[in-house]
């Protein structure tokens, strides 16, 4: 009868090995696991730099490469963007401007055509203005007719029964588009007689006005009128003519 081999010491063996599988995973699991390489080795970078060849940037390493593109693009954007600020500043300014330049002519606008709407009565109270003054005007005696004037003074102080010691016409005195003639009087009589020749004064179809009144009494307890009176006449085309040159000649000294 055969015998059987004896497999009690294969599984033995195996069974070893199996452990001693199991010891080394053991020990790699338990060993921490090696670091990972960083993602940019900046030692090796800049060992690159410094093997670079300014002769032949065909045979740059890739990294290199690859920063000065970049460098050099972040540079024109800066210099871009530093030119466009200035630029910017300049186009700001001027819109500025052009939106109150706009403001000024929108405003001018309006009153325009505020002017253009009301136009018609514009027009209506020019007219007016002018009847006005020409009424005004014809108050205001002529050259001519001053002598007349100064008469029609001195008859309204005697037409009263006042005393005319004194009745002086002065120098006279040109303005715009007039002349004022002054005449000192020095007249005696009644209260009531002053107070009618003053009436009589404002009655006359030509203006006259008097000025530095005072009231003194005279002899025999009358009155003493010490006044001047004013009148006016209008300058005719040649003294308003002349009064312009004259003017012309004091601007141009």
């Amino acid at each position: 009868m055969m015998k059987l081999p004896d497999l009690s010491s294969l599984f033995k063996r195996k069974s070893a090995a199996e452990r001693m599988a199991e010891l080394q995973a053991d020990k790699a699991a338990a060993e921490p696991a090696p670091p990972k390489p960083p993602l940019i080795d900046f030692k090796q970078l800049a060992d690159d730099f410094k093997t670079l060849d300014p002769q032949d940037p065909g045979l740059w390493p890739l990294a290199p490469r690859v920063v000065i593109l970049f460098s050099l693009f972040v540079a024109l954007i800066a210099a871009a963007w530093g030119f466009g600020a200035i630029g910017w500043s300049v186009q700001i300014e001027e819109l500025e401007a052009k939106r109150n330049q706009e403001a000024s002519h929108k405003e001018e606008w309006l009153k325009k055509k505020k002017q253009a709407v009301n136009l018609d009565e514009y027009r209506r109270q020019l007219a007016e203005i002018d009847r006005s003054f020409g009424a005004l005007l014809k108050q205001l005696p002529n050259k001519a007719e001053m002598g007349d004037m100064l008469v029609d003074i001195n008859k309204a102080a005697q037409g009263r029964g006042l005393a005319v010691e004194l009745f002086k016409p002065g120098g006279e005195a040109r303005k715009e588009f007039y002349a004022e003639v002054p005449i000192t009087l020095n007249l005696t009589g009644s209260y009531h007689d002053i107070g009618a020749f003053t009436g009589d004064i404002a009655k006359l179809p030509r203006i006259v006005t008097l000025n530095d009144i005072k009231l003194s009494t005279g002899k025999n307890g009358e009155l003493a009128l010490n006044t001047t009176a004013k009148t006016f006449r209008y300058l005719d085309d040649n003294e308003l003519a002349d009064q312009k040159k004259q003017a012309k000649k004091g601007k141009n000294k």
